[in-house]
């Protein structure tokens, strides 16, 4: 793959060869940021675990301290008794089959978030073949299948994000923007990687956390020591 001449000048700032802490990781990340937009900063962690075994899945939701730095549209499914407790918290949408039908025939998608109250998953089930393959669907583990809705939504407009495993053992997950410079960055980054301590399965054997790297959106990767967080 070609990359561009500022990725390659980036590139050389890192040594591959060494495994950085976090905070230092996160600075040269934010120096290596050079594109003309506001680039996100990801983190993607290996985990020694089979993500083909259900007794090793890792999945969960976490509130990042300083947010991430994007503007979440919130979509709740809840009965009518809910709805203006959920506009209060800042939904964007609320409802129940009328929004089923907007989505399924105006192939409406204008959300990035789906909340729904437990009662309403036989409704939202219907949407498994859309929603399911782009990480939308409501689920209890991510704290997107509540009773309190009104409190899923705050959270999710306050910078909650979903973490999993995709196929290859891997979670990938922003951590802010390059504006946010390295010092919030780090608290944003720490809490994510504890949460995901906190989530090691029981079925997981030997090294838990088998490497750490974080990027922005258009710079070179920078490998991240994770030997403080113990596993």
């Amino acid at each position: 793959m070609k990359h561009g001449k500022k990725y390659v000048d980036s590139a050389k700032a890192v040594d591959y060869n060494k495994l950085y802490e976090s905070a230092e990781a996160l600075d040269l990340v934010c120096k290596n940021a050079k594109a003309k937009f506001d680039e996100t900063i990801e983190a993607h962690i290996r985990l020694g675990v089979d993500s083909r075994h259900a007794d090793q899945q890792v999945r969960g939701a976490v509130v990042l301290p300083n947010g991430t730095g994007k503007s979440v549209r919130v979509l709740v499914f809840c009965k009518e008794d809910k709805y203006e407790a959920a506009q209060a918290a800042g939904a964007d949408y609320v409802g129940g089959l009328d929004m089923v039908d907007k989505i399924t025939k105006e192939n409406w998608m204008d959300f990035d978030v789906v909340v729904a109250s437990p009662d309403m998953m036989g409704v939202v089930g219907r949407l498994g073949k859309v929603l399911g393959p782009r990480g939308l669907m409501p689920n209890p583990k991510a704290g997107t299948v509540t009773p309190d809705v009104a409190k899923a939504v705050q959270e999710a407009k306050a910078g909650k994000i979903e973490y999993r495993l995709d196929k290859t053992n891997i979670i990938h997950c922003p951590i802010g923007k390059a504006s946010f410079g390295a010092e919030k960055l780090e608290e944003n980054f720490s809490t994510l990687m504890e949460a995901i301590v906190k989530a090691k399965p029981a079925a997981a054997k030997g090294t838990y956390l088998k490497s750490c790297t974080v990027a922005s959106t258009m710079g070179p990767g920078v490998p991240v020591a994770t030997n403080k967080y113990g596993v």
